[in-house]
């Protein structure tokens, strides 16, 4: 299986407060997140982050296929950083780290996701097929939205 790795950076004219206020906040992930995959938070969200919290969700990845998707809140560090593992729903493997930093003006946000597709070879060509654009789409769509919230850096 091969391991592949998505990072993005994208620096937003807020404080490191604020900041820590919306991505702390498992509700908010409705919001940046692209409304054709129906996302809908299942259970687990009804406070902020904390390590070891469970949260369900109900989502339409691709293809029109609804799936559940449980994930595990395993490290925080307030206003720094903090790490989601994927324990059941369509990868093989996902572990997302979010950095949030201040900087000049605002702050700066980093994703770095290692992820893997089930699947063999068959996955590795899902992956070259449609993968990689879709979580491509889903990141630039979280910038977007980002931007419309908080403002162009």
């Amino acid at each position: 299986m091969k391991l592949y790795q998505l990072k993005t950076k994208q620096n937003i004219p807020i404080s490191i407060d604020k900041a820590w206020s919306f991505f702390s906040n498992p509700e908010n992930l409705k919001e940046i997140t692209p409304k054709e995959m129906n996302f809908t938070i299942i259970s687990g969200a009804n406070r902020s982050i904390y390590s070891g919290q469970i949260i369900q969700y109900k989502v339409t990845p691709m293809l029109g296929i609804s799936t559940k998707w449980v994930t595990e809140i395993t490290h925080v560090k307030e206003k720094e950083y903090f790490v989601d593992e994927q324990r059941f729903g369509p990868y093989a493997l996902w572990h997302h780290k979010h950095f949030i930093k201040e900087i000049e003006g605002g702050i700066e946000m980093e994703d770095i996701v290692d992820y893997k597709i089930p699947f063999g070879l068959l996955g590795q060509f899902a992956h070259w097929l449609f993968v990689k654009n879709k979580l491509n789409q889903i990141f630039k769509y979280r910038e977007q939205i980002l931007i419309k919230l908080f403002g162009k850096f």
